[in-house]
């Protein structure tokens, strides 16, 4: 199983480096999920952190506004 992920991750990340607009969305997806990664880190409860991170990324995916 861990065989076909390793191989389905590999295909993703050349077919991120070869077009350059898709590298560049990529680049600015993993800056956010870093900043929110960063945010939880640094919080006492992080579980709430994470929810709270999660509630905000579905929002963003399904077009609403907080």
């Amino acid at each position: 199983m861990s065989f076909l992920l390793r191989n389905i991750a590999r295909y993703a990340a050349q077919k991120l480096a070869s077009n350059p607009r898709v590298r560049a969305t990529a680049t600015k997806a993993a800056r956010v999920v870093v900043d929110e990664a960063a945010q939880i880190a640094h919080r006492d409860d992080k579980a709430r952190a994470a929810g709270r991170a999660v509630r905000r990324a579905m929002n963003k995916l399904q077009g609403r506004s907080t």
